[in-house]
């Protein structure tokens, strides 16, 4: 279990209303190892995003199922807050932002 490890699985979650994946998006804010505890905090793209509760289940659901031997804990932070900068350039790209 790796922090890249981790970013890879995470690139599976969609964010459903924008089509891509979290990591590109910017939503990962931190990724914690300590032996076979993983914490992982990230955040939505607004607080009124309906679809919050929906991404973290996803992230848990496929951190635990790639690391079944680990204590998954995926945390929902609002700080610092998010914006389009945050993204990945392919992301941009993706969105013709570039």
């Amino acid at each position: 279990m790796t922090e890249e490890a981790v970013r890879d699985i995470l690139r599976k979650v969609i964010d459903p209303e924008i089509g891509i994946n979290v990591v590109d998006l910017g939503l990962v804010y931190g990724i914690e190892i300590e032996g076979q505890r993983l914490n992982v905090d990230m955040t939505m793209t607004t607080a009124a995003c309906p679809l919050g509760a929906y991404i973290v289940d996803q992230a848990s659901m496929l951190l635990q199922q790639a690391f079944p031997e680990a204590e998954v804990n995926v945390n929902l932070v609002w700080y610092p807050q998010w914006t389009p900068e945050m993204m990945s350039d392919a992301a941009r790209q993706q969105l013709g932002w570039m």
